[in-house]
């Protein structure tokens, strides 16, 4: 279940990560800070079942915690606030903002001890790739 998604993890690959920024509305300068920084991405499970996900980085940090599949508020790195629900979806944690009329997909899969994100806007798609912290 989600559980497994638990832990701290530190991007090591990013693909097509400017081009996504760019789709999603992100400026010049933000795009080019954000292609500089490697977060870390730490998940946990409360004893309520409430996620919490923390992105922490010398540029930002963020953290939202949420209930699957229950909608709710959300103030994105980049200062876009979005509605937001995550869910659980054959092994994935699938995240959809939406905003402006605009939407991207967020999906989060283990794949070789390693977390996938997918991130998906229109035709644009961006893998990041995270390997869990000792």
């Amino acid at each position: 279940m989600v559980d497994q998604f638990s832990g701290t993890w530190k991007l090591t690959h990013s693909e097509n990560f400017e081009d996504y920024m760019k789709a999603i509305g992100v400026s010049a300068v933000i795009r080019k800070m954000g292609l500089t920084v490697k977060p870390k991405f730490i998940v946990s499970v409360g004893d309520d079942g409430a996620i919490t996900m923390k992105t922490k980085s010398a540029l930002k940090s963020t953290e939202i915690t949420f209930k699957l599949d229950e909608e709710f508020d959300e103030k994105t790195a980049d200062e876009r606030l979005t509605k937001t629900i995550i869910s659980f979806t054959d092994g994935k944690l699938v995240q959809t903002q939406t905003w402006d009329g605009k939407s991207t997909t967020l999906e989060r899969t283990l794949q070789d001890d390693k977390l996938i994100t997918t991130c998906k806007v229109g035709d644009v798609v961006s893998v990041r790739t995270y390997e869990r912290e000792a």
